[in-house]
């Protein structure tokens, strides 16, 4: 079932997670080519966003170049900031707006945003309606199930949310002091899903069309968020979308078709952030793509200084370029 935010149809209910120097603006475009309800980006300061820093408003672009809904995420601690990095992220073309409460990088939380908002409720709730008030577009929640097994407060969190204006909550089944320790315990996120009426989604361990149906039987959560799982598969959400929800089945790139795949998604990186930076921000990628196929020469690509070398071992690793 398709779920509605306002205006806004995100169908099918297979989004992918907002993750930090993953989910920037290419990788986001090679999932959404493939189909997704939804693509998140990768976090950004609320603080950084007011500074009009390039960088930092390089990761809150949102021209996705398809009609599909893109969301931008903000981590902040003060409720003034957010709302107005809300405002210039909503001018910029973000369809949906993602308030983070639920990272558990320490760095984050030190400086009391992300999940740490989860110890201070009341606190949290003044980030939300503020960010709430500040712009036309639904705003989202993304938490986890709290600090840590003594203060699981998601469903109170999600009720008050949504009295505050949020359209939709997803839930990481693990507490911050996990991690990403231990498995997703995608059971506890039912308490969450009966605690509000918008929709919720299921988050953390979903990886393939099993998991994300045992995800969703357990949570009774209307969709679910992949995020590791889409490492080097950015096809792997429309597979989970095929398999549950009978969306065309994607055409999943082998060969040398892999091969022009992976290629095109370097040559996007490096005309992202320009070749210098772009080559090294690469190389997680292309380990995650030789990982998922198997394929050698990984090592190699680690380590190649130019654009040209590396496209050479693409083509060597992945399969010769089909002729145009």
């Amino acid at each position: 079932m398709p779920l509605t935010l306002g205006h806004i149809t995100l169908d099918p209910p297979v989004f992918l997670a907002p993750m930090a120097g993953i989910t920037d603006l290419p990788f986001r475009r090679m999932v959404a080519r493939f189909g997704a309800g939804l693509v998140v980006s990768e976090m950004v300061a609320s603080g950084e966003m007011l500074t009009a820093k390039p960088s930092v408003r390089a990761k809150a672009r949102a021209d996705m170049g398809l009609d599909l809904a893109a969301s931008v995420q903000l981590a902040g601690r003060e409720a003034q900031p957010m709302a107005e990095a809300a405002r210039i992220v909503a001018d910029m073309g973000a369809r949906i707006i993602d308030i983070n409460m639920g990272c558990p990088a320490k760095k984050v939380t030190g400086g009391l945003s992300g999940a740490a908002l989860m110890r201070d409720p009341d606190h949290a709730l003044r980030l939300i309606e503020a960010v709430a008030e500040a712009v036309d577009v639904p705003v989202t929640l993304k938490m986890r199930l709290g600090w840590d097994d003594e203060t699981r407060n998601a469903p109170d969190l999600a009720a008050r949310a949504e009295a505050a204006g949020v359209r939709m909550v997803v839930v990481h089944g693990r507490t911050r002091m996990q991690f990403y320790k231990g498995t997703a315990d995608w059971s506890a996120i039912r308490a969450v899903r009966e605690a509000v009426s918008i929709p919720v989604v299921a988050n953390g361990d979903v990886i393939d069309a099993e998991s994300a149906r045992t995800a969703l039987q357990q949570s009774g959560a209307d969709g679910v968020m992949v995020g590791r799982g889409a490492q080097g598969a950015p096809w792997v959400l429309a597979e989970i979308a095929h398999a549950l929800h009978g969306t065309p089945a994607p055409r999943v790139p082998t060969g040398g078709a892999l091969a022009d795949f992976i290629s095109e998604h370097y040559e996007a990186i490096l005309s992202f952030y320009g070749t210098d930076l772009g080559l090294r921000l690469a190389r997680k990628h292309l380990g995650w793509y030789a990982e998922r196929a198997g394929a050698p020469l990984r090592a190699e690509m680690m380590v190649s200084q130019t654009p040209e070398a590396t496209l050479s071992l693409i083509r060597a690793a992945f399969g010769a370029r089909e002729a145009a």
